[in-house]
C-alpha cells in the first residue's frame, strides 16, 4: 500500500482530484472532514476553542460557528496559530489512525493507494509521512477569483485567505507528482487520471 499526501493552495482543486483518485479506486480522507470531526460537540479540541476564543466564535444554539471562527483567524496570525495548535494534533491522530485501519486489513483488502487530503501538509512538515506527495496548483490570482466566487467573499477577504498559506507556486518544488489546474475541469481530471496511473505502478514493486 502506498501512502500518499494530496495538497495545494486554497481553491486550487484539491478536493476534484481527490474525488478523482477516489472514484478510480484509491482510499482517500479528507483532512477538512477530519477538522470538523476534531470539533464536534463535547471534543476536548472544541473545549480549548471556546477557552481561546470565547462566546463569539459559536452560534446562538452553542455550536461552532465556522465563519465566524475563519473571519477571526484569516485575519489575526496568531489567532490562527492558536487555533492550528489545538486542531492539528487532533487531526494527526484522526489521519495516523485511518492509515493503521487500513494497514490492519488482510492484503487483499488494502488499496493500493491511501491518499491524505490536507492544504497546510508542506507548511506543517507532515507531508514527510507519505511515500509520495501530489501538489495541485493553479495561478494566485485564480486561486482568489474561485474563492471570492466559492464562499462570497470580498477580494480582499479572498487575497488574505491565499496570503495565509505558503505561495503555492513554492509547494510545487515539494512535489514528486503535479496537477495543474489553471485550465478547465477535463484537463485535471486527465493529468489526475495519469498521476493516478504513475502511482499505481511506484505502488507495485511494494504492495504489502
Amino acid at each position: 500500500m502506498l501512502t500518499v499526501g494530496l495538497t495545494g493552495g486554497i481553491a486550487c482543486g484539491k478536493s476534484l482530484v481527490r474525488r478523482e483518485l477516489q472514484r478510480l479506486g484509491a482510499d482517500t480522507v479528507d483532512a477538512d472532514d477530519l477538522a470538523r470531526k476534531a470539533v464536534q460537540a463535547g471534543s476536548p479540541a472544541l473545549r480549548r476553542i471556546a477557552r481561546a476564543f470565547g462566546s463569539r466564535v459559536f452560534d446562538r444554539r452553542g455550536q461552532l460557528d465556522r465563519a465566524k471562527l475563519a473571519a477571526i483567524v484569516f485575519s489575526d496570525r496568531q489567532a490562527r496559530e492558536r487555533l492550528n495548535a489545538i486542531v492539528h494534533p487532533e487531526v494527526f491522530r484522526f489521519q495516523k489512525q485511518w492509515l493503521e485501519d487500513l494497514k490492519r486489513r488482510p492484503p487483499e483488502e488494502r488499496p493500493a493507494l491511501a491518499v491524505v487530503d490536507a492544504a497546510l501538509m508542506i507548511e506543517t512538515g507532515s507531508y514527510r509521512r507519505y511515500d509520495a506527495l501530489v501538489v495541485v496548483f493553479c495561478p494566485q490570482e485564480q486561486q482568489v477569483k474561485r474563492l471570492m466566487q466559492r464562499d462570497q467573499l470580498t477580494r480582499q477577504e479572498a487575497l488574505r485567505r491565499v496570503r495565509s498559506q505558503m505561495p503555492v507556486q513554492h509547494k510545487r518544488d515539494f512535489a514528486d507528482f503535479v496537477i495543474d489546474n489553471s485550465g478547465d475541469r477535463e484537463s485535471a481530471l486527465r493529468q489526475t487520471r495519469d498521476v493516478y496511473r504513475r502511482l499505481l505502478e511506484q505502488a507495485s514493486p511494494s504492495k504489502s
